[in-house]
């Protein structure tokens, strides 16, 4: 196995983990900043006003993009265990 495939399967390692969270910290980096600026329009500064909203829409994230999130580290999952065994060849 050269070292082509070593970078390549790299590479594929760290698109998998964009991929699968991406959706996630979108989504809390937007909700985060939704109420950030509704926390500095009104001057109401308490942290469970930040946290309640992240946790419901990144739960609700998960539960949407779960599926897509799952079938993207299977495929890696697939690909990592059938490269495997050519490690020693």
């Amino acid at each position: 196995m050269g070292y082509e495939q070593f970078i390549a399967i790299g590479h594929e390692t760290l698109l998998s983990t964009a991929l699968t969270v991406t959706p996630v910290l979108l989504a809390g980096l937007i909700i985060g900043l939704i109420v950030g600026i509704i926390q500095a329009a009104t001057s109401i500064n308490e942290a469970t006003l930040a946290f309640v909203p992240k946790l419901i829409v990144v739960g609700l994230v998960l539960v949407l993009a779960g599926p897509f999130m799952i079938s993207t580290m299977t495929g890696f999952f697939q690909t990592i265990f059938s490269e495997i065994g050519r490690v020693n060849r």
